[in-house]
């Protein structure tokens, strides 16, 4: 099957670099690379040399970095089989695995988990995801449980007094919901440890100061979330490690999130805090009040949905360094701690997370807006590369640069997002065509794209689709006003937002007004079926773990998100009817666009009966709909192998639903089917 132009696809194999995998698989051709015109092709038919095994060779993701003395530790996730595991860079740059990845690192604190691992000496220690056990690796020794069965742990820290440890424990021990603290543990040997801190719904982020007198750390209390109210509390350390004279010492009025506490060079404790909108870096004085250290209209930090996250560190007593967000695009500077005077460094990162300070400089994990991705070093005015995964070098020719675009919201404000073009040398649309548009959506719903380079978007627009990745009200990286705007309106302006959008693409004439469809996940996943239900702009939806039952969800759904609806749309006892207007399976007469839905059935976040409930209930109505599950799968970080199914079964839907022959041999699918579709079964592939 495809577009029925005979020959072979050798040619596009010559346009690529390094592109993994660049085998002949069909026998139709791209016009040969001496063509002085690219082909006239209907959009999204078109030829790509990106498979979807090739979006996710290069998967891997490295998720947190830490220094250790004169090294640098990281954890990285293996696509392949769906863990994590732990490298060490060693001075001379190569890379030694200290912990395999068929351990499986990951901590479930708060669900999200984060602050996953740290080093003392020789050691390692690391929780491990299947029994949530705090690990000891020490250097010929077997891994040591330190902590008790029913709790985790994350956001750990070395306390040199008495050889332990300071860590954030979510007790599961108990009926009810988990219990937070803050307790030591010691080293050596396993035990319940002691207690520092408790009696707050939720604790994170400890920081010690250098001689040991001082610990640092933020609570918050439901209903908030991190990124709303935090407080940020002192407290001293005696010499026989006792905490003493706590104290909260900035947020006490509350309407400010404040994040990311971490004592300096200098002694002084310095903090991320959103007191002017802006998550802006402060101090604390010596009056021991915050004092801003820098102001810019850019975000500093993002929401608090894992442990461990550092968007700044210290190179020197004189400097920190430290990453920013400015209308959705990543920047670095580096601050003067003694002028607060900034110097922007020269980058062109989409990403930019987990700063750390080593020995020779200050370390973070980049992603760029082309493939490559790694970490890299802060040289002078710049940076080099010094660790990179597993990358795929793809031709730039194919790759889709994004334009940002910004656009009018029902209330007056204004919604951002980045509109990607379709790009393929070998091609072009037919004449006074457009080509569809796929509407992507991010989850949380405080959370945000950014310009990093996606082999899962360059996947459409190789293939003559355009693709805007939306950063609706509520988004991060925009401020504290706009992120709060998508209070009481979940459902609703994120909705809109998405309509308006591709509404307005339509108007500019930038793509075809008939042949939109919208995907997203989790939250992401609301917004797309209720786009659906709620308005006939989009033809097609695509669904991975998306909510369709937001009440339900407020029953089901762990303690860290227990009260998060009661900002996003308000208190279920009082406001149990808008719960209900705005969930997609209370408004099933106005679904009659297809559907795909995609799911996990080891969910822990949007439980799997979600997704049934509304397949069943569409599939009952004779709606065109499609229930994929993957039996292993949890909410996020699934393996490759279900990542490319779940890509080429999209790729068949929007060819059915807007009756184009897709150039790849994809999976079949029944929309009148009546049964959910197992996908770790071998699919059926659509005949040549």
């Amino acid at each position: 099957m495809g577009l029925g132009i005979g020959h072979r696809a050798g040619a596009i194999c010559l346009m690529t670099l390094a592109l993994l995998g660049c085998e002949p698989r069909q026998e139709s051709v791209l016009p040969q690379e001496s063509d002085s015109e690219p082909m006239a092709a209907r959009y999204g038919t078109w030829i790509s040399p990106l498979t979807a095994e090739d979006v996710y060779a290069s998967s891997d993701e490295l998720i947190e970095l830490r220094a250790v003395g004169e090294l640098m530790y990281f954890s990285e996730f293996d696509g392949k089989s769906g863990n994590t595991g732990i490298k060490r860079l060693e001075a001379d740059g190569t890379v030694t695995q200290v912990v395999p990845t068929d351990f499986n690192v990951g901590s479930r604190v708060h669900e999200y988990g984060g602050g996953d691992f740290l080093g003392i000496g020789q050691s390692l220690f690391a929780t491990g995801k299947s029994d949530q056990l705090f690990y000891r690796f020490a250097p010929n020794q077997a891994p040591l449980a330190l902590t008790p069965n029913g709790t985790r742990h994350g956001d750990c820290i070395s306390y040199p007094k008495g050889s332990r440890i300071i860590c954030v424990r979510e007790d599961h021990r108990q009926q009810g919901s988990p219990a937070a603290s803050l307790v030591t543990i010691n080293l050596n040997f396993a035990g319940e440890g002691d207690t520092f801190v408790a009696g707050h719904d939720f604790i994170s982020s400890p920081s010690i100061n250098g001689d040991n007198t001082q610990l640092a750390w933020l609570t918050w209390e439901h209903p908030a979330m991190p990124w709303d109210n935090t407080r940020l509390w002192l407290g001293e350390l005696d010499r026989k490690g006792r905490l003493h004279s706590s104290q909260v010492v900035a947020g006490e009025g509350g309407d400010v999130a404040i994040t990311q506490p971490s004592f300096g060079p200098d002694g002084r404790l310095y903090f991320i805090a959103d007191y002017d909108d802006w998550w802006n870096l402060y101090r604390l004085g010596d009056d021991g009040k915050p004092k801003l250290l820098y102001r810019k209209n850019a975000d500093f930090a993002g929401p608090a949905w894992r442990l461990g996250e550092r968007t700044y560190a210290f190179e020197s007593e004189n400097s920190l360094i430290a990453s920013y967000v400015h209308n959705g695009e990543a920047g670095l500077i580096r601050l003067d701690l003694h002028t607060g005077h900034g110097e922007d460094i020269a980058v062109d990162f989409g990403e930019i997370k987990q700063l750390t300070g080593g020995k020779d400089g200050v370390y973070f994990i980049g992603s760029k807006v082309t493939t490559e991705k790694g970490i890299y070093r802060v040289s002078g005015r710049g940076v080099e590369l010094v660790y990179a995964p597993r990358l795929m070098a793809l031709d730039p020719r194919f790759i889709s640069r994004a334009q940002s675009i910004s656009f009018a919201t029902a209330d007056g404000m204004r919604a951002w997002g980045y509109f990607y073009w379709p790009r393929n040398p070998a091609f072009k649309g037919l004449s006074d065509t457009r080509p569809p548009l796929l509407v992507k959506l991010h989850g949380g719903p405080t959370a945000k794209a950014n310009l990093a380079y996606r082999g899962d978007i360059q996947y459409w627009t190789s293939r003559g689709f355009a693709v805007l990745d939306l950063n609706f009200r509520g988004s991060s990286g925009f401020g504290r006003a706009y992120r709060q705007s998508l209070y009481g309106n979940w459902g609703k302006a994120d909705v809109e937002d998405a309509v308006n959008a591709a509404r307005f693409l339509v108007k500019k004439g930038w793509v075809n007004g008939s042949e939109m469809a919208i995907s997203g996940a989790s939250a992401g996943g609301l917004t797309a079926l209720s786009a659906l239900a709620y308005d006939d702009t989009f033809k097609a939806a695509v669904s991975r773990a998306g909510i369709s039952d937001i009440e339900q969800l407020a029953g089901e759904t762990h303690k860290f998100e227990k009260t998060y609806l009661d900002q996003l749309i308000g208190p279920i006892a009082t406001h149990r009817a808008v719960y209900r207007e705005r969930s997609p399976i209370h408004q099933l007469e106005r679904l009659e666009e297809p559907l795909l839905l995609l799911q996990g059935l080891q969910d822990t976040v949007v439980l799997p009966n979600q997704t049934l409930t509304i397949y069943e209930a569409l599939a009952k109505s004779q709606i065109p709909v499609a229930l994929l599950t993957f039996d292993e799968e949890n909410h996020n970080h699934w393996k490759d192998a279900n990542l490319v199914k779940a890509l080429e079964y999209e790729l068949g839907f929007y060819g059915q639903v807007f009756g184009f022959s897709v150039a790849d041999k994809v999976p079949s699918l029944d929309l009148n089917r009546q049964a959910p579709v197992e996908v770790s079964q071998p699919a059926q592939l659509k005949p040549d």
